[in-house]
This record gives C-alpha cells, sequence and structure tokens, in this order.
C-alpha cells in the first residue's frame, strides 16, 4: 500500500520546506501550484515534488480535487504547505496503511499555532480534519475557501496531531480575514444569502462571544481575546461584503 501526499500551493516558500520534510516518508508527493513567483517550485522540485502548475484559482475544493486527480498511490494524504506531520503521527499514518483495517477515511487533530501560542481552547484544539483516506472513497466539496472532504463512508480518528502553523503574525491575520471574508461573502451571495449592517453587527458580536466565552478562549490567554476579535472581525467584514454585493445589484 503506497501513500501519495497532495499540496496545493501559490508563494509558500516559508512554509515548504518543513511541510515536505515532514512527509517525506511518502510514495509520492503531488504539489499544484497557482503559479507562484516565489522559490516554491524549486524548494518542492528538490525534494522529488511531482509539479503541476494551473492558469486559473477555480476555488479551494475544486483546486484540490485536481491535486487529488493527480495522485497514484492506494492511500492519499491532503496537507497544507503550512502544517506539518509529527513523527508519532508518521508512524500512526503508516501503520495504518500497512495494517489495512477496513477504515476508508481518518481525521486527523490539528494543534494550530496562533501568534506565539498553539491555542488549546477558542474552538482549536482538537480540530479534527478529514485528511487521510483511500482513493476514490472520498472527493472535496467545491467550496471556494473553507472546502471539506466528502468521503463515501464512516471516519475514523487518529490520536496523533498535526501542528498547524496558520497564523505567525498579525499582519498575516489581516490579510487572511480579508481573502476568506471576500470568498465566502461571494459564495453566501451567489446561493441567495442578503445581509445588512444589523446583520453584520450582531454575527459579529455573536461569534466573539461563542469563542471567547463559549469555546473557553480566555483560557488561551492574550491571544485567545485577539483571536475572539478576529472572529469578530472576520464575521462582520464578511455579512458587510455581502450587503455591499446586494447594494451594487440593487443600483
Amino acid at each position: 500500500m503506497g501513500l501519495s501526499v497532495i499540496l496545493i500551493t501559490k508563494n509558500e516558500e516559508a512554509n515548504l520546506k518543513d511541510c515536505l520534510e515532514s512527509v517525506s516518508f511518502a510514495n509520492e508527493i503531488i504539489i499544484l501550484d497557482s503559479q507562484s513567483t516565489d522559490q516554491t517550485i524549486s524548494i518542492a522540485q528538490s525534494f522529488g515534488a511531482k509539479v503541476e502548475i494551473t492558469s486559473d484559482w477555480p476555488g479551494f475544493g475544486p483546486q484540490k480535487n485536481r491535486a487529488l486527480n493527480l495522485a497514484t498511490q492506494d492511500w492519499v494524504l491532503s496537507i497544507d504547505a503550512d502544517e506539518r506531520v509529527t513523527p508519532e503521527l508518521k508512524n500512526e499514518i503508516l501503520e495504518v496503511i500497512q495494517s489495512n483495517s477496513g477504515q476508508d477515511c481518518y481525521a486527523i487533530p490539528r494543534s494550530s499555532w496562533y501568534c506565539g501560542r498553539f491555542m488549546k481552547h477558542s474552538g482549536w484544539y482538537p480540530d479534527y480534519v478529514d485528511r487521510l483516506f483511500k482513493k476514490g472513497t472520498a472527493k472535496f466539496s467545491d467550496h471556494l475557501v473553507h472546502e471539506r472532504l466528502l468521503p463515501n463512508s464512516d471516519v475514523g480518528q487518529l490520536k496523533n496531531h498535526f501542528l498547524h502553523y496558520s497564523y505567525r503574525d498579525f499582519s498575516q491575520v489581516l490579510k487572511k480575514i480579508d481573502v476568506y471574508s471576500t470568498a465566502s461573502a461571494e459564495e453566501a451571495f451567489k446561493k441567495g444569502k442578503r445581509s445588512s449592517v444589523g446583520k453584520a453587527v450582531s454575527h459579529s458580536i455573536w461569534a466573539f462571544f461563542r469563542t471567547y466565552f463559549l469555546r473557553l478562549g480566555f483560557l488561551d490567554g492574550p491571544q485567545g481575546l485577539a483571536l475572539a476579535i478576529s472572529n469578530a472581525e472576520g464575521t462582520y467584514y464578511r455579512y458587510i461584503k455581502i450587503w455591499l454585493l446586494q447594494k451594487g445589484i440593487e443600483k
């Protein structure tokens, strides 16, 4: 039983080397790149990865399905460039593949980094994501952002986790808030969702309350408060952008 690792990338030179080192045990590494202008391609090639470059950007879900179609091994591990496979997770993955236990898909917990700290609360841990599966038994949703794997059968759970370096500084937080809120607003608007300034405010307040209080974000210290605020910001901007889209239609 062989393992294909699949990634989609664009300008990931800061992350890619450590990511690829952590999955060097795989039989093949597939990288689908969106015309990176930094050293992403050369780093990928130095690890012997199979690199394909696309000229368009269909969204995260469709792009990951393109990468999935390039995989040739019996098992697939989908990973993002800002994630790392720990030695313990590596051993567990190999054990699952070699034992062929009958489960077709496995969720992997993530320990995520937010501006100086691995978060233990705030809705960020254990943060299970479906990532390890037999080829042909799952595909990704067509969402432009926040895509998810759609398995054909029940999902097992692995014990060991990814390390997820999601936000290294607040500049990265602000950039992702803008990009993700725009993509999710456009997707929601196309599906008929409508908004208002009042909805933007009320939903952002709820996002803060849920993160900081219901999900115990206050136990994550200053980063917990910062994350609750940034979740509120992202929610506010998403609903405001939906409102602006509908205002443009009404003109």
